[in-house]
């Protein structure tokens, strides 16, 4: 086999290896049999190339070479021969050039592949999952891992140019209430106790800040056990980074600095810096999202004051009891059939909101089931501050949730503008989210709950805010979003331990639970923690954007489906009695809770 170790990558030949002896290692990609000559395009990790078997210089190596098909792995000898000039293909990169071949040494056979290993096709994606290490070998997924591997080299270099240390976190970490459901692995050698998988690294870089490290960055995989989407897995892969003495003007002109160094290396891009800003409430206010899309317009406005002495009950009713009517206007819409109008409560059903209210300009006059209970002064009014024009439809919702109203109201937004092809393709306008609420009321659980995580710090000049008005404090955080989609998102941590055990007993911890769970951190607090924050990036979508796919899968060499499932490996899967008695599980009461 020595002998046949190559020499060339199949996509680096040019017409420089002209009347070069070459050895090629690769997959089939096609194969051409016209009779008088075979044509083989052989393929590998780099590229294409074509192959040529001639039955008159070379009749038994024919024979042999008739007998492959598309995706045998084969070893080829030959000698690189620049191509007729009608017969270049402008579309290869070797085109130029193909090999004549000399010796053949068939590696291993393969099955008719049941999807096809190129990217003609539009193959099923349950079929792409199961037979993934097929899907992989297209190019078009090669390209993906290629550019992973590359981002996630730029970023190592940048962050250690930045003097930071990359530093691993374990695996095996203990159950602590952080927002997702843990993933849980039960003690083989501590019966009945378990342990979680990290949904991220927040307590042990905290922990490194007090450490002394003061510069730590980690790629690390994350797990969270929550519902799943197309930009969205149970495992995920993480920039985490962690920064001590340092406030939060000096994290995001860091990453606003990393991120326009990946643009302008990977794509050829340059993103203007600094990035825009906005306030939480700001952003909710006009797009009805915390991750806005700022491409296109269709902007959010509040007819909270101009409908609240209308005789229209619902919406007088909203406002007197302390909620929103938010519209949006949808150029050219006016004429929606009855059927469109009819999809659009769908929408915004899926985001809480009860049901929406018509006004379609048309003929100057303007059509609305609810008109009636509206003067013409008031429909004028309205019309105005909208800023609609004959032909458009404005888009209403009414709901005492604020909140709820405009993020059906934002659902409704990104609807209207894929509709309308209002979002222009390559381009990319980053964004900063600052200031969200530290806590918000789960009306599920009845209880506040932290909107990031428990150890974000509130802004100082609120914190006195936490004893009178907690809902009123804002936290000293911010979310990076790119294009409407969240890249990441961190804060200034507390690093007090008064403050920490202060928001604790405002989440609703109990001393003891909170000393249970975080008793560990809370000690730390009291040896000399320095001031500290930090980020993090979510890799998968990072990569994906920069890519221009649309879904994290593609991305991500093994995924899971929406349900949570490996469809190559078929995992989850059930495990057998003896593993279940190593781990201290009762392998018949698991069996009737089973079934």
């Amino acid at each position: 086999m020595s002998s046949w170790i190559r020499t060339h990558l199949c996509g680096d030949l040019s017409l420089k290896e002209v009347g070069k002896s070459v050895c090629l290692n690769g997959w089939v990609n096609r194969y051409r049999n016209l009779g008088g000559v075979l044509f083989v395009d052989l393929r590998d990790r780099n590229g294409l190339v074509q192959v040529v078997f001639n039955p008159v210089d070379h009749p038994e190596l024919f024979k042999t070479a008739e007998t492959i098909r598309n995706e045998f792995v084969i070893m080829v000898k030959g000698r690189v021969e620049k191509r007729p000039e009608q017969m270049i293909n402008t579309d290869l990169a070797t085109g130029e050039v193909e090999v004549y071949a000399e010796d053949l040494l068939i590696i291993n056979p393969a099955k008719t592949p049941p999807i096809y290993v190129d990217d003609r096709a539009n193959v099923d994606e349950t079929l792409r999952l199961r037979y993934r290490y097929l899907d992989l070998r297209r190019p078009e997924m090669q390209k993906n891992f290629a550019l992973r591997h590359r981002v996630t080299k730029l970023i190592r270099d940048f962050l250690d140019q930045k003097g930071f240390w990359e530093i691993e976190t374990p695996m095996l970490t203990r159950s602590t209430p952080e927002g997702a459901r843990d993933f849980l692995v039960p003690s083989r050698v501590n019966p009945g106790k378990f342990y979680a998988l990290p949904q991220s690294p927040q307590l042990f870089k905290q922990l490194l800040m007090v450490s002394g490290m003061e510069k730590y960055f980690q790629i690390v995989r994350c797990f969270r056990d929550e519902d799943l989407r197309a930009d969205r897995q149970p495992e995920f892969t993480q920039i985490d980074l962690e920064m001590s003495f340092v406030d939060r003007e000096m994290i995001l002109n860091l990453l606003e600095e990393m991120l326009a160094f990946l643009f302008k290396e990977v794509k050829g891009i340059v993103l203007p810096r600094p990035f825009p800003r906005m306030d939480y409430q700001k952003a909710m206010n006009r797009y009805g999202s915390d991750k806005p899309d700022t491409r296109f317009g269709l902007e959010l406005v509040d007819l909270s004051s101009l409908v609240a002495d209308s005789d229209f009950t619902v919406f007088r009713k909203t406002v007197a009891e302390g909620g929103k009517v938010v519209a949006l206007t949808a150029p050219g819409c006016g004429g929606y059939s009855r059927r469109e109008l009819d999809e659009l409560p769908k929408v915004a059903a899926k985001y809480g909101a009860k049901g929406l209210a018509y006004l379609a300009l048309t003929g100057g006059k303007v059509k609305s089931a609810i008109s009636k209970f509206f003067t013409s002064d008031q429909l004028e009014r309205i019309v105005r501050q909208m800023q609609a024009n004959d032909g458009d439809l404005i888009v209403i919702i009414a709901d005492q949730d604020s909140k709820q109203a405009l993020t059906a109201m934002g659902a409704l937004r990104l609807e209207f503008a894929h509709r309308l092809g209002l979002i222009p393709e390559k381009q990319y306008n980053p964004l900063w989210v600052l200031n969200f609420p530290l806590l918000e009321f789960d009306h599920e659980e009845e209880r506040l709950v932290a909107v990031h995580h428990p150890f974000t710090s509130p802004l100082p000049e609120e914190s006195e805010l936490l004893d009178t008005d907690p809902l009123a404090v804002r936290a000293n955080s911010y979310d990076l979003v790119l294009n409407g989609m969240e890249l990441g998102g961190g804060s200034i941590r507390i690093h007090q331990r008064a403050v920490q055990e202060k928001v604790f007993k405002v989440l609703g911890l109990s001393t003891e639970l909170a000393h249970d769970k975080f008793g560990f951190l809370l000690e730390a607090f009291d040896y000399g923690t320095p001031p500290h924050g930090g980020i993090a990036l979510g890799l998968d979508r990072l990569v994906m954007i920069l890519a221009g796919a649309s879904s994290l899968r593609e991305v991500i060499a093994f995924p899971k489906t929406t349900s949570a499932t490996c469809l190559l490996t078929m995992a989850p899967s059930k495990v057998d009695r003896k593993q279940l008695q190593e781990l201290h599980f009762d392998p018949d009461n698991y069996r009737k809770e089973e079934k």
